[in-house]
């Protein structure tokens, strides 16, 4: 099933969400409602998902004189990848980690952190962005993106729904003892559909942005030398800005997998990841 196909689908599961919520919270007029809400929602997340996702990390753009050398580093890989030069982002974090974002690789960004830029070398830093560069030439971006702010959407309703159940309303149901059940439904699951929509695009994707990647950088070790440190400073080193509804996005698991977070990784294990690169290389360096 290709990306497109994917993101449609889950435009349609999110519409359906929303018709559901507003007929339990007001009946036909309440499902109008939501389809006039849904409508905007699937236009936004499909042309605006990126700027959301970018303003949500405070990414900054920055030029070739701002960063050259990872201007320089972008250029050369998009160059190797066929791929039309993306935009940059920074974003101010201590945290090492990136993500892409985007409707296609013609309006493709590349986000980095301050600490990513600190921690990595050269080829390590190429190993990292080719891996999101890989992304872009998968056109996971897309379907990434909008998962993100689906998510987000989907638990911020869920949290409108509790405050609803909380104050009594339930809109035009309620007469029929059915509306505070199905508004406590909505309440519980909405925020278990969020995780599933992240959980249904990460995983196998990233194995092959990994393999993308060191195709596009010419070698798999400095991205499996990356993801060590990677995987070393997640765990220690905080991130502001990080969001479960984002977290699918980022090249490593912001949240470092700590405490009940574990449960919820959205990507394999770095562990894993480098066996599969090192094996490319023809085994441990």
């Amino acid at each position: 099933m290709t990306n497109w196909i994917k993101t449609v689908l889950l435009l349609g599961f999110m519409t359906g969400l929303l018709l559901w919520a507003g007929e339990v919270f007001g009946g036909r007029g309440g499902m109008t409602i939501a389809l006039g809400i849904a409508a905007l929602l699937n236009l936004g997340s499909w042309y605006f998902s990126d700027t959301l996702a970018l303003k949500m990390h405070r990414a900054q753009p920055v030029s070739e004189a701002e960063a050259p050398e990872l201007y320089s580093v972008v250029a050369e890989l998009a160059q190797n990848a066929g791929l039309p030069m993306p935009r940059i982002y920074i974003i101010p974090e201590r945290q090492p980690n990136a993500f892409a974002t985007g409707r296609n690789p013609r309006h493709a960004a590349v986000a980095v952190t301050q600490g990513l830029l600190e921690t990595m070398n050269r080829e390590e830093l190429k190993g990292v962005l080719a891996h999101e560069l890989g992304h872009v030439k998968h056109r996971d971006i897309l379907i990434s993106s909008v998962a993100a702010t689906l998510a987000g959407a989907i638990t911020y309703i869920a949290r409108m729904a509790g405050w609803a159940l909380m104050f009594g309303g339930s809109g035009g149901r309620e007469e029929r003892g059915g509306g505070a059940l199905g508004g406590l439904l909505f309440a519980m699951l909405a925020p278990i559909a969020a995780l599933l929509i992240q959980l249904a695009v990460s995983r196998s994707r990233e194995f092959a942005a990994d393999a993308e990647g060191a195709r596009i950088a010419g070698t798999p070790l400095g991205l499996a030398s990356a993801l060590r440190k990677l995987g070393a400073y997640t765990a220690r080193v905080p991130m502001r800005t990080a969001q479960p509804t984002t977290a699918h996005m980022m090249i490593a698991n912001p949240f470092g997998g700590r405490g009940m977070m574990a449960l919820f990784a959205t990507h394999p294990p770095i562990e894993e990841r480098i066996r599969r690169l090192e094996a490319m290389a023809g085994g441990p360096r």
